[in-house]
């Protein structure tokens, strides 16, 4: 047996919210050419940025993830780096300062939250919804969100991943600019690019390793960096350096290009990632449901998140053996936040359908041994 192949079987299941779970076949390439990149000479890990193989990677990178989302022509792809915490602050950087209204924030989850706070440091802010009350179990519907026609830009993010819910739909036509953090749900399934005028996700849910960001913007919205930004937080620099502005996450760059071939030529699309994460959900809150409230999710199940599942047990100590028994199968990585307790299931792209079976299968033989279930 190869050391490949007993290392692939040493694998646990990895349920972490990020870095999270990434594609065998993926891993595999990456050890492949770790030493020696084909036609280099060298590995990915010491190439140049400007020499002629990682152009062609970063090049290659680009084509795909426009074509996996259909991004229009007038929509820019950057490779950044600061993950989305750099995002938070360098989005009011750029289109807030010196605008003329408040920007406005749909808040649910702590990710929005932190989005804000950042905010609030460059301009002024207003909030346009906030799931406080009901402890962000849910999203809004678009028609209750009452947004300012002149806001400086509507800032959502599409799926929280600590308290679990996610939006189906993608904002209206007609509203402000609207800037999303879609970091843990990027590439799950296909979005309508032209609802939005920026959007950005760091890469370690589903596109890649940590240490790379992308952004996508319009073209338009680069007249508002303005020209006191630092170089670096000034979107319009690093759309004319082509994300070479200083040296890119070029490991991470090569991964997604990688991940991205993975989308289209394994699985089939966006389309066909979609299905196959809204199956591997079903099956998870199935098992929840079916627990006649031994198992209690955190979203109400319209606002449940394809990406994370997040539930709690009767009490502390049963969810503290639940995380124990399952470690020893396992079954990695599920406790869930500590804001919010109890078990956090993230079941990203890349988590293949026998992980969440037997996630499930724990679970319900979990409920009759511990006082719940059917």
């Amino acid at each position: 047996m190869s050391s490949a192949t007993t290392q692939a079987t040493d694998r646990v299941y990895n349920f972490s919210p990020g870095p999270a779970v990434m594609p065998l076949s993926v891993l595999e390439q990456i050890q492949k050419d770790l030493v020696a990149l084909p036609g280099s000479g060298a590995s990915i890990l010491e190439i140049s940025h400007r020499g002629k193989p990682f152009l062609a990677i970063l090049e290659d990178a680009k084509r795909r993830l426009r074509d996996l989302l259909r991004i229009p022509s007038n929509y820019h792809i950057l490779f950044l780096q600061g993950g989305a915490r750099l995002q938070f602050s360098m989005v009011p950087m750029n289109l807030l300062r010196g605008a003329s209204a408040p920007a406005s924030y749909v808040l649910t989850g702590s990710w929005g939250i932190k989005a804000l706070e950042e905010a609030r440091r460059e301009g002024p802010t207003h909030v346009a919804w906030d799931g406080r009350d009901t402890a962000y179990d849910g999203v809004p519907a678009w028609t209750g969100v009452p947004i300012p026609s002149d806001a400086a830009y509507v800032h959502m993010t599409s799926n929280e991943t600590i308290e679990g819910v996610q939006f189906r739909d993608a904002p209206p036509a007609g509203l402000p600019p609207v800037v999303c953090d879609c970091s843990s749900d990027f590439l799950s399934r296909p979005i309508p690019v032209d609802r939005y005028a920026l959007l950005y996700a760091c890469a370690q849910k589903n596109a890649g390793p940590a240490g790379v960001t992308i952004v996508i913007v319009r073209d338009d919205l680069l007249e508002r960096c303005g020209d006191s930004l630092p170089g670096y937080l000034n979107y319009r620099n690093h759309v004319e350096e082509d994300s070479l502005y200083n040296t890119p996450a070029t490991f991470g760059i090569y991964v997604f290009g990688l991940i991205a071939r993975w989308l289209e030529e394994e699985v089939g699309g966006l389309d066909a990632m979609r299905l196959r994460n809204e199956r591997k959900a079903r099956m998870v809150y199935d098992a929840i449901d079916e627990s006649r409230g031994f198992y209690r999710g955190h979203a109400r199940p319209e606002h449940r998140s394809a990406m994370n599942a997040t539930f709690r047990l009767p009490d502390e100590s049963r969810e503290k053996a639940f995380l124990g028994e399952a470690e020893k199968i396992g079954l990695c990585s599920l406790k869930g936040h500590r804001s919010v307790g109890g078990i956090r299931a993230s079941i990203y792209n890349a988590m293949p359908d026998e992980g969440v079976e037997q996630l499930c299968g724990f679970m319900r033989g979990f409920a009759r041994r511990h006082g719940g279930g059917a």
